[in-house]
């Protein structure tokens, strides 16, 4: 996708692997900065304290995190060292063992000599199939919006609302929950995006608006607790967000507020679908609610808030009472029946075991 007009990934290697680069998305909307890792540690930083951020991005992080660190040595107990320093980064996320256990696999069968260079190409393909696949995430549920747009008698742009950032900047390219908004815009489907601001990070009014606003497509913020509103009074056609994990059963888990969207989504007869690579299914839990991890963040992100003063100025706020506690849940799950259908590489399927196995039949 564009910045100033310029293409990007948000990852990609540099001197023959030996660096990777990052937009680091901790500036934006006020910076758009470049910096590199270098090493293992740099890596699992950057995951850690959201430097990268978005399940497919976070995997394919590791993937480069893996790398970095068979540069420096690539015998069994490092690769160990890596894989746990980097698991423990982040627990909500599945791509991100996904991304370990398929650098596992791939390099623990080969000689230590071999293991930096297979882990490069590894990583490399990562990203690839995870841009091929948002494509393609993009391409399907673009179709969805043509055919809202079609019921509309093609009056107005169709309305989209989004919760948290599920575009570009969390995968490698295209997006999750954006990629279907790019592909239609690009189609000449007029399309305009709700951007609700995500708290407690604000990634949406951050992230979301700062890529649409860069990718020339129409959008408006509002708070997040504006979107029922909007969808009582028919200003939203249909909600698409990302998902950091979907359950086996079609349970999603993702940025906290969203399972409020869905329920009112669901109360006013809107579509709510969720766009996700398979990266993102985690085959393993078969009751999302119950059985997905739910990481807790430092209060310090629910009690300040950052931005530009009108002196031009970036700054630090405290927002609350002093001495008052804050909690902060990252993530919460909907359920799968109140999700309309999952937007994968695959195709369009219900939520439900059986809706995925249709598209992924391997698993059964």
């Amino acid at each position: 996708m564009k910045v100033d007009g310029v293409a990007y990934r948000t990852i990609w290697p540099v001197e023959d692997g030996a660096v990777v680069e990052i937009i680091d998305q901790t500036l934006l909307p006020h910076e758009f900065k470049v910096i590199q890792l270098k090493t293992l540690e740099d890596a699992a930083e950057a995951i850690s304290v959201m430097r990268v951020r978005g399940a497919p991005l976070i995997g394919a992080t590791a993937a480069y995190g893996v790398a970095l660190a068979m540069a420096q040595g690539a015998s069994d107990d490092d690769f160990d060292n890596a894989y746990d320093t980097l698991l423990a980064t982040r627990p909500t996320a599945i791509n991100l063992k996904w991304a370990l256990d398929e650098a596992r696999t791939a390099l623990m069968p080969l000689a230590v000599p071999e293991r930096h260079a297979a882990a490069l190409t590894l990583a490399a393909r990562i990203c690839d199939e995870d841009s091929d696949n948002c494509h393609s995430v993009g391409k399907h549920g673009a179709n969805i919006i043509a055919e809202i747009h079609e019921a509309k008698g093609k009056q107005g742009p169709v309305n989209v609302l989004t919760h948290c950032n599920a575009g570009w900047l969390a995968t490698v390219d295209w997006g999750t929950a954006l990629a279907p908004v790019y592909v239609a815009h690009e189609a000449g489907i007029p399309v305009h995006v709700w951007v609700d601001e995500t708290r407690p990070r604000n990634q949406g009014a951050s992230l979301s608006a700062w890529e649409l606003g860069q990718h020339g497509v129409p959008h408006t913020v509002i708070v997040d607790n504006v979107g029922g509103h909007l969808m009582q009074h028919g200003m939203v056609d249909l909600c698409i967000t990302g998902t950091d994990r979907t359950a086996a059963n079609g349970d999603v888990c993702n940025k906290i507020g969203t399972y409020l969207k869905a329920l009112a989504a669901h109360d006013n007869d809107i579509p709510f679908y969720v766009g996700l690579p398979f990266s993102t299914i985690d085959w393993t839990i078969k009751d999302g609610v119950r059985d997905i991890p739910i990481e807790q963040r430092d209060a310090t992100e629910v009690t300040e808030m950052t931005g530009r003063t009108s002196s031009g100025e970036i700054a630090t706020v405290s927002i609350v009472a002093e001495g008052s506690p804050a909690a902060n849940y990252a993530f919460d799950v909907t359920p799968a029946r109140l999700v309309t259908g999952l937007i994968t590489e695959r195709g369009v399927a219900e939520a439900s075991t059986e809706g995925l196995l249709g598209l992924y039949p391997e698993r059964r």
